[in-house]
């Protein structure tokens, strides 16, 4: 029996018609108008494309100096930065090094601030009995310097160092402190001449003065103001400065060519600290 060929249904003619709802939900929108591609240029608009280099790097020419000058500002500083840096550390590290060197000679040599006393006082021209507006005072001072404390230090006492007698804060006489030597473990004892002129008191400084005398006991302050130097062996020395003495002493006479009977209470020595010196 022969085969029944069945013709195919024709399909149908495609519909321009809009699709359905559901199908038009399924379509995917776009989230960001950057997604989109660039509007095209309006009719008369040309675009010029410049390489990135020559945008960033090539200043226009009109301002071609103004940008030279300003790129060159972060140079300049860098370089004051590091010239800065390697000046602190510079001096930081000469700090350092005097530090240790000073450290180095004090832990050698250690230095001892010399001790003073006064031995005795020749005074003339002062007698608070006498009838005078005015005194010339002539004193002899015998002063002791003893660098006994140290071992390895000597000292240099330069010129131009003074020594004054003063009673009641008025300066009676004032003198010279020689210049000698001093070496380590001495104690040197020396005599300078000190003098006043038109020395005056008030009526109750007299008073007091005269009292004191005739009870044997005038209170008197000898100052001495001395340029010193240190030496440490025989090479070594430092900056010269200033030691400052004050001394505290009792007389029992004035104005009397015997060397008056001195009761020393003690000096009091002030000298700057040894990185001072250096």
């Amino acid at each position: 029996m022969a085969d029944r060929v069945h013709p195919m249904p024709t399909p149908p003619p495609p519909s321009s018609s809009p699709p359905p709802a559901h199908d038009a939900a399924t379509e995917t929108t776009p989230l960001h108008p950057s997604f989109r591609g660039a509007p095209p240029p309006s009719p008369g608009t040309y675009i010029i494309q410049i390489p990135k280099d020559q945008v960033l790097r090539v200043p226009p020419p009109d301002r071609a100096r103004r940008y030279k000058k300003l790129a060159a500002r972060p140079l300049r500083r860098r370089r004051l930065r590091h010239a800065c840096c390697a000046a602190f550390s510079a001096v930081l590290l000469l700090v350092l090094l005097a530090a240790a060197f000073v450290g180095a000679v004090y832990l050698v040599f250690r230095p001892r601030t010399p001790s003073f006393s006064v031995a005795s006082l020749s005074i003339r021209g002062l007698d608070a009995l006498a009838v005078s507006s005015s005194f010339t005072p002539q004193i002899d001072a015998a002063v002791r310097a003893d660098n006994g404390a140290n071992k390895k230090t000597g000292i240099d006492y330069r010129d131009g160092g003074e020594v004054t007698v003063s009673y009641s804060g008025k300066r009676l006489a004032a003198g010279p402190w020689p210049a000698f030597h001093q070496a380590p473990r001495n104690v040197t004892m020396f005599s300078t001449a000190l003098s006043g002129k038109g020395v005056t008191f008030t009526e109750e400084q007299r008073k007091r003065l005269a009292a004191e005398q005739a009870a044997g006991a005038v209170p008197l302050t000898v100052e001495a103001i001395v340029p010193v130097r240190l030496r440490f062996g025989k090479v070594l020395r430092t900056w010269t400065v200033d030691v400052k003495a004050r001394c505290e002493v009792t007389v029992d006479k004035l104005a009397d060519k015997a060397a008056a009977a001195v009761a020393d209470r003690g000096c009091r020595v002030k000298v700057r600290p040894l990185w001072w010196w250096w």
